[in-house]
């Protein structure tokens, strides 16, 4: 089903898929939205925050893919995956293994 059997085997395919800067850097900013919107969700205790949480993190996302990368994002084909790859590139980004 998958050509990948890892996470490990995955990654540098995810990265490879985000090769323009612009598309990174909206990831980027989609990936603090989303823990904004979390941590909003979690102090008010208002849930409907999560559904700006996915509109944030997969808004910015997709417009960097259709718009910059010209790709259709990996989150289509490996769901769990790609969600994984979203996080470990933003730890990347903030630690300077991946350039923003």
């Amino acid at each position: 089903m998958s050509r990948f059997s890892s996470f490990r085997q995955f990654y540098p395919y995810y990265l490879q898929e985000h090769r323009n800067p612009v598309c990174r850097r909206l990831h980027f900013i989609g990936s603090w939205g989303v823990l904004a919107c979390v941590a909003l969700a979690l102090w008010q205790q208002q849930w409907r925050w999560l559904w700006a949480a996915l509109l944030c993190g997969y808004g910015f996302a997709w417009v960097g893919h259709f718009f910059f990368e010209k790709n259709r994002p990996a989150t289509f084909r490996h769901p769990l995956y790609s969600f994984a790859g979203d996080w470990v590139m933003f730890v990347d980004i903030l630690r300077g293994r991946v350039p923003l």
